[in-house]
């Protein structure tokens, strides 16, 4: 019998296992990938963090750079691999969760190994990150091009043609579309027009507001969530769509073969689709998951049933990595910490 069990060793997955072991409980952390990375090794090839290196750091270990810099993928993969290394946690790689079920206060977990693990705390932190989400575009069944997601999209070399439509107005969408418009005729079309955000207002990096004010962590900024926080620039971005490289146009109307149809009427052919359209949590292990009042611990669609990270259905069950968990920060490497302080003594709690 395991005290604590956390599904998953990416980002939100090691800061709860810190913040356990901070307590004196040596968690079992189970990771389906080959090391305690998370998503981080599969993202494309040129991103680079919108945040600053001294705001994108887990709790207890600071980023080995610039404090100041903005850390790529790869130095995100090493700082989780050093990470990893520094907790006393019983982290197992390789081992995918397959079933989550609730019986008399224990959680059995089964796994793709064959194991059958018990405890008595489960935290799911697959992240909000683990399923890629395909967004119901009107005749894109039909299209007969290339269809990428951003999760899939690793460098323009993947892509064949000349013409390329980026789906999307979020940071991941702009960066790739800006990247693609080097080598091809690109257009970045989405519902609404991109909403700029500045990086540095009055100075300073905007996250050293944000730490200043808290209001990254705060439910109050969940009020945000409708419209989005906005893509994050120091006018670089900005000014390469403004000049058309690439180009921004509302979203089209109908894909029917390689051909799409703009709002104007306007039809041409296009080789290749990025869906820059954002990620739903990977739930699949918890489907079979309920309280004692029967009640599932995730909705319909897959979505975690909780109040701030702490399951409203299933007694010892938290979770973390989700966005908007708590706030507009939640699912970042600054925002799963704080989240994963305010889970387990909620959750831990339940036991007593």
């Amino acid at each position: 019998m395991h005290d604590t069990l956390v599904i998953g060793a990416g980002q939100a997955g090691l800061a709860t296992a810190h913040h356990l072991t901070r307590t004196g409980v040596t968690p079992l952390v189970l990771e389906a990938g080959q090391e305690a990375t998370g998503a981080w090794p599969r993202f494309y090839d040129s991103l680079i963090l919108f945040s600053p290196a001294r705001h994108s750091q887990l709790p207890g270990v600071a980023f080995e750079r610039d404090p100041d810099g903005y850390p790529s993928r790869d130095d995100v993969v090493a700082y989780l691999r050093r990470y990893a290394n520094h907790l006393d946690a019983d982290i197992r790689t390789s081992t995918t969760v397959t079933r989550v079920t609730w019986q008399n206060g224990t959680f059995d977990v089964a796994t793709s190994t064959g194991e059958l693990f018990t405890a008595r705390h489960v935290i799911s932190a697959t992240g909000g990150f683990g399923r890629p989400h395909r967004p119901q575009l009107p005749g894109l069944d039909s299209f007969t091009g290339t269809v990428l997601h951003s999760a899939d999209y690793h460098n323009p070399a993947q892509l064949p043609g000349t013409r390329l439509l980026v789906v999307g107005a979020g940071n991941s969408a702009v960066q790739i579309a800006v990247e693609l418009a080097a080598h091809a005729e690109v257009t970045l079309t989405s519902r609404r027009p991109v909403r700029w955000v500045k990086q540095r207002p009055g100075g300073r990096d905007i996250h050293d507001w944000l730490a200043w004010t808290r209001l990254q962590h705060h439910p109050a900024s969940r009020v945000l969530r409708p419209q989005g926080i906005g893509v994050l620039d120091d006018g670089t971005y900005r000014q390469a769509i403004d000049g058309g490289q690439p180009e921004w146009r509302p979203m089209f109307e109908l894909i029917d073969g390689d051909k799409v149809t703009w709002a104007d009427g306007t039809i041409e052919r296009v080789d290749a689709l990025i869906l820059a359209t954002g990620f739903r949590p990977q739930t699949g292990h918890l489907v079979a998951l309920a309280g004692p009042n029967g009640d599932s611990a995730i909705d319909s669609a897959g979505l975690p049933r909780h109040r701030y990270g702490v399951s409203s259905t299933v007694p010892r069950l938290g979770f973390v990595g989700l966005e908007w968990q708590r706030g507009f920060a939640s699912a970042t490497l600054r925002g799963v910490g704080p989240d994963a302080a305010y889970v387990l003594p909620r959750v831990r709690a339940k036991s007593k």
